[in-house]
């Protein structure tokens, strides 16, 4: 896990840092003229996401300009810094405009991903260049550090193989957080699946082998008699597409697909961190789509928790079965809110891109919530419409429904009214459709797992669930 405790200070730190100025090709005109001749020298123009130093008389950097191109800084864009932040030598430096608190935490928590690195199969430990960030005491820079530390561990999780992100794995990271915030977790696995009552988690991960058995996760946390919110988490392992078999391609960045699971874990830990008076829940069903001699098959009609029964039109539509089981099973407690986070489909990044999380739910008052959040955190989402119409594709003409939708149109929209139908109607419910993974490098979001949504979600929940932050 990466540290960032040092990576911020206070500045009743003794340590001397390089004052650090963000400038515009405006800014470079306020220069003294012995500066401008030096940046002139050096061709620096201030373009986003470079730096110039201005020696001192003894040559040392007297202070640091750093390029803002067109860019304002801006507290809803966590990544204003994290382009300059990643050209910076090692050292210790102090921001000199005079920004907001909010745009400069914004800034640092930026900062302090640009350090993040997921190193865990380098034989020889990597060195990642520390470059410390000085921030006025009106700043809360352990909170920052705090929020890091979770989208760390959500990257990890999602960035780890499958070889050691097993459905065991997962139920390792679950209890881990349970005992770090002194929660409690059960699980049950294999065949107890059956004997008690999810039929769908056990038919999806049965086909895996011996030691990664299909499991169900559950943990509880919280203040008893405060709000009821419940977070469930898509935990596929590994899809291979189960007898639908996936091609080589599409299989390639399948150890991905629990990062919903990661999610719904990482959300978790914000809430306990920030020690919310709610009555949380967390459940994960965990499996690997696995190939074997008792897989699941196209056709077969599997039993849900809920008492339905679903037609199996495709293997390789499997999230939302195990899905179905625990949505069903959190509705049982009549949570105040309830959302999950799953990679489900294809169609919401044909629709939106890697980028925007596909949002669906049934409760205006949360989007709205969810809305505002998303803005003031720089954490994209895009709501997508239950559309009723649309319900009828997943009619079947054996079964009480089917995995999927006749004719392969609005597959993202499809699959979030198969998991309204297991939702209690008056239950308040939020689906995120993530792809979480980033596919190329950027400031602060190096190419490999994304965290989406969590960020918004938490303070939406705060809002719609009105509680002290």
């Amino acid at each position: 896990m990466t540290d960032f405790t040092t990576l911020l200070v206070s500045e009743t730190d003794s340590s001397v840092a390089v004052p650090l100025e963000f400038v515009t090709e405006a800014d470079l005109q306020s220069l003294s003229q012995t500066e401008q001749e030096w940046v002139k020298i050096a061709g620096f123009t201030a373009e986003a996401g470079t730096i110039c130093p201005l020696p001192t008389g003894d040559q040392k950097t007297g202070r640091m300009l750093a390029g803002l191109g067109t860019l304002v800084p801006t507290a809803n864009n966590p990544w204003w810094a994290a382009a300059v932040c990643e050209k910076l030598p090692a050292g210790s430096y102090k921001i000199t405009n005079t920004y907001t608190d909010d745009i400069l935490a914004a800034g640092a928590f930026g900062w302090c991903m640009v350090h993040y690195k997921f190193d865990r199969y380098f034989t020889s430990a990597s060195v990642v260049k520390q470059r410390q960030l000085t921030l006025p005491l009106s700043v809360d820079t352990s909170a920052i550090q705090a929020e890091a530390h979770t989208y760390a561990l959500v990257r990890d999780l999602v960035n780890t193989p499958t070889e050691d992100m097993g459905p065991a794995d997962l139920q390792d990271a679950v209890e881990a957080l349970a005992e770090e915030f002194g929660g409690t977790c059960g699980t049950f696995v294999g065949d107890d699946l059956i004997d008690e009552n999810f039929p769908a988690v056990h038919a999806v991960g049965r086909a895996a082998a011996t030691g990664r058995e299909p499991r169900l996760i559950d943990l509880r946390w919280g203040t008893e008699g405060g709000p009821k919110l419940t977070l469930v988490g898509k935990g596929v392992c590994y899809d291979t597409g189960g007898l639908d078999l996936k091609p080589g391609s599409g299989m390639r960045l399948m150890k991905k697909d629990m990062g919903g699971a990661a999610h719904a874990i990482g959300l978790a830990r914000m809430i306990m961190q920030a020690g919310l008076k709610v009555d949380l829940r967390v459940i994960i069903p965990a499996v690997e789509n696995a190939v074997s001699s008792n897989s699941y098959r196209p056709g077969d009609i599997i039993s849900t928790r809920k008492g339905l029964f679903v037609e199996v039109g495709n293997t390789d539509a499997e999230g939302r079965i195990i899905l179905c089981d625990a949505l069903a099973f959190a509705c049982e407690e009549k949570p105040d809110l309830l959302l999950d986070f799953a990679t489900l489909t294809g169609a919401a990044r044909v629709a939106l891109g890697a980028d925007l999380p596909a949002t669906y739910t049934n409760t205006d008052p949360f989007w709205a919530a969810l809305e505002a959040a998303a803005a003031e955190k720089g954490d994209p989402l895009w709501r997508m419409p239950l559309w009723a119409p649309y319900d009828k594709k997943l009619n079947s003409p054996v079964a009480d429904l089917s995995n999927i939708s006749e004719g392969g149109m609005a597959g993202s929209i499809t699959a979030a009214l198969y998991l309204q139908r297991f939702i209690e109607a008056d239950t308040p419910w939020a689906h995120f459709d993530l792809y979480a993974w980033t596919l190329e490098n950027q400031p602060g979001r190096p190419q490999g797992a994304a965290v989406q949504a969590i960020r918004a979600s938490f303070e939406a929940i705060i809002k719609f669930l009105s509680l002290d932050a």
